[in-house]
């Protein structure tokens, strides 16, 4: 590898960085006689992290950074003076065996800007994956971003070659999005996630005629959205998530706390750091989605539009609904387990299947690896103390639960107990 692909790989790694769509699960590919490397983990996966906390264990990559585009949130911005730089499509292809071989990844995701215009982009890209699937016989993961107005045959062959393909919507909102990026619309964005979604359902149906077509997107699509750089509040942004999780095809929609890159930008809010905090609650918020049968106006609604930043949404909804606890351990169905504070999915199933042989206890709670520091507050059984939500009001529980390390330790027996007469 020469100076030159240095410092092109250099320039377009950077540039990359901000795209936190980039899980690699979701898909199941063996290696195959005389191919090169699979999607399954093992011997040569190798995972880093970004000082920032985010996953680089693929081959994290720009086909170019120059762009089009003057979009006001992002870096690599037509009118920001930044190094630039252009991958042949051969010197991708020849980086990212080498990668491979040598162990530093398991595979590929490809973004772009977008240059000339998306076919053109959008061919290059194809290219690149074609190339590495078809030449190199390359059975590794490849993740590669769709670009918005790329016409469907393009879209249609690229999820051939690829496991899993994302468009970023970054702003929920049109309005905002065309004031920060004017070039650009939510219709744009929405078409060739269409396409993807509708190459997939038909897929399906082939699969179910002919045991051996070719695979289209096995591992879905996702998503992201910028969280912060908009006054969206997270009631707006969690139901657009809960909108697109009804479409099969989309598996992941990833939030990414808005860097302030352009402090120039008076479009742009003025933030000291990104929003890491809000960020997280809203992956807790969209969990509790996904995988605890919470609807979006449970989490968020019109009187709380955005989430507490102080504990996470399943406390705060059972802080918001104290008439739902104390939860009685040994008789509640599986649904309500699921919304106490501190039990998760699997300590819920080992509740329900533990409870038939006998009733259950402080102890036998604690070794089903419950948080019996917040569950305590929300749920009875014979050993544990009356001192529930409702003893204690929904108030200085919260108090309880989020005092700092630093802070005076707050006992809920020092606290006055309100009872009714």
């Amino acid at each position: 590898m020469n100076a030159q692909t240095i410092e092109k790989l250099k320039i377009l790694a950077e540039s990359a960085k901000y795209d936190v769509s980039c899980s690699s699960s979701g898909t199941v590919r063996n290696n195959k006689k005389g191919g090169l490397g699979n999607t399954v983990g093992g011997m040569g996966i190798c995972h880093s992290f970004a000082e920032d906390g985010r996953c680089i264990s693929l081959l994290k990559i720009m086909l170019t950074n120059m762009c089009i585009y003057d979009c006001a949130y992002c870096v690599n911005r037509r009118s920001n003076d930044v190094p630039r730089a252009t991958f042949a499509v051969s010197e991708l292809v020849d980086i990212t065996m080498e990668f491979y071989r040598r162990n530093y990844i398991e595979g590929l995701f490809l973004s772009s800007a977008v240059v000339r215009n998306p076919d053109y982009t959008m061919e290059r890209m194809v290219a690149v994956i074609r190339n590495l699937r078809v030449e190199q016989r390359f059975n590794g993961y490849i993740h590669m971003k769709s670009i918005p107005g790329a016409s469907r045959q393009l879209v249609q062959e690229a999820g051939l070659y690829a496991d899993r393909m994302s468009v970023n919507i970054e702003i929920p909102n049109d309005n905002n999005l065309k004031m920060l990026a004017p070039e650009k619309n939510l219709a744009s964005i929405y078409q060739p996630m269409k396409f993807i979604h509708q190459g997939v359902l038909e897929n399906q149906e082939e699969r179910q005629k002919y045991r051996h077509a070719p695979r289209f997107v096995p591992a879905g699509q996702s998503t992201q959205m910028i969280v912060g750089a908009t006054s969206d509040s997270d009631k707006a942004i969690l139901n657009l998530s809960s909108a697109l999780y009804r479409r099969p095809s989309i598996r992941r929609v990833y939030y990414s706390g808005y860097v302030p890159v352009n402090t120039y930008d008076s479009r742009l809010p003025m933030l000291k750091q990104p929003p890491l905090v809000r960020e997280n609650r809203l992956y807790q918020a969209d969990w509790l989605m996904r995988f605890y049968n919470f609807r979006v106006n449970e989490i968020v609604n019109d009187t709380y539009p955005d989430l507490d930043l102080d504990v996470d949404p399943k406390l705060s909804w059972a802080l918001r609904h104290p008439e739902a606890f104390p939860v009685d351990i040994n008789s509640a169905d599986y649904e309500m387990l699921l919304r106490v504070p501190g039990i998760g999915v699997k300590s819920a199933t080992l509740i329900v299947a533990s409870r038939r042989y006998g009733h259950l206890g402080a102890f036998q709670l604690k070794k089903m690896g419950i948080v019996m520091k917040k569950a305590q507050y929300f749920i009875s059984c014979r050993e544990l103390p009356v001192h529930t939500i409702n003893e204690l009001k929904p108030e200085r529980v919260k108090a309880i639960l989020t005092v700092g390390s630093g802070k005076k330790k707050i006992d809920e027996n020092q606290l006055e107990i309100p009872f009714e007469k």
